[in-house]
């Protein structure tokens, strides 16, 4: 199932010198169509599901989706699962500010689980001190499915993020351990999905998962879509490190011999602050980003994830963990 219209962009695109307001727009109806099917489907098929929701920037177009596909407070609607948040600790406070004021302004009920309760409990135990918080993010993630009992787990990942992701079906099963088994993967034949689980199984589905970065920035474009003032370019101080700009923070302090630049940069995606990078920019605005990632060669998460560096098949362990 494939709501993209083959071409249309990039054909617009030549015959207008790469003006971002003559780059095609019809081929988002199509997905914005198909992701408001599927939420839809969550709704009608599952008894207890629950959007996953960051801050960032895919799961704020989700959001803007679940708005059409059920209305807000001030139409008489209401999104009908609650929205769920993993909290590091160490996440941007932007990020988890505006998840907050947004969370608040639909009047949906916001689920915040922190690692740092599973590190209290035991169930997380850091290696030393400073270690990214970010891989024990499936932990917490699997005992708030444990404590509230979801089948369903609404994502923002999609298949052009990663190569783990690029062969996800947008109705993944999971077992009753919370983790991914290609043989229990189920047929996905146009808009036919099996929702059928045994007791303790789960699904995470993933209703953008045909679009791409520039077709989300396209969509923040045409909906008018607020987001996290760290998604555009403002100074910061940086060291680079292995090729990425790494921020000089409290978590990210500067190694011995090494000196801090302020840079004009931009995060292309959001999350812990140990291990996600800004890239250089000055792009200010939803347009001027579009045009950026049409000259792009590396995708978001290689170009600013430290925790997807650490092995070819980091991403990979994490799904079959339950991290996605």
């Amino acid at each position: 199932m494939n709501a993209r219209t083959p071409h249309e962009p990039l054909q617009a695109m030549s015959h207008h010198h790469h003006r971002p307001d003559h780059l095609s727009n019809a081929h988002l109806d199509a997905l914005e169509e198909e992701t408001i099917f599927i939420l839809r489907e969550v709704a009608a098929a599952f008894e207890r599901p629950t959007l996953l929701f960051s801050g960032g920037k895919d799961s704020l177009v989700m959001l803007k989706c679940a708005e059409k596909a059920f209305g807000t407070p001030a139409t008489g609607g209401k999104i009908p699962y609650p929205l769920l948040m993993i909290d590091t600790g160490h996440n941007f406070h932007e990020v988890t500010d505006f998840r907050d004021f947004r969370a608040k302004e639909l009047g949906a009920e916001l689920i915040v689980r922190s690692v740092e309760d599973s590190m209290a409990r035991g169930t997380v135990r850091l290696a030393h001190p400073g270690e990214s918080r970010n891989v024990h993010q499936s932990v917490t993630l699997l005992e708030a499915i444990d404590e509230f009992r979801f089948d369903a787990l609404i994502g923002g990942a999609r298949r052009d993020e990663e190569k783990a992701r690029a062969k996800e079906r947008i109705f993944s099963h999971r077992d009753s351990f919370g983790q991914w088994q290609p043989k229990d993967q189920r047929p996905e034949l146009w808009t036919l999905f099996n929702t059928k689980l045994h007791p303790g199984e789960h699904f995470r589905v993933f209703p953008i998962s045909n679009w791409t970065e520039l077709d989300v920035w396209q969509y923040i474009a045409r909906e008018h879509i607020a987001l996290p003032s760290l998604y555009y370019t403002h100074q910061r101080e940086v060291v680079e490190r292995k090729g990425l700009l790494v921020p000089v923070t409290e978590l990210t302090p500067l190694k011995p011999g090494e000196v801090a630049e302020l840079r004009d940069v931009r995060f292309r995606t959001v999350g812990d602050i140990t291990c996600t990078c800004p890239v250089e920019s000055l792009a200010a605005t939803p347009e001027q980003i579009v045009l950026e990632t049409l000259a792009a060669d590396v995708s978001e998460r290689g170009a600013t994830r430290m925790d997807d560096k650490t092995s070819e098949a980091s991403m990979e362990k994490r799904k079959k963990d339950g991290y996605f």
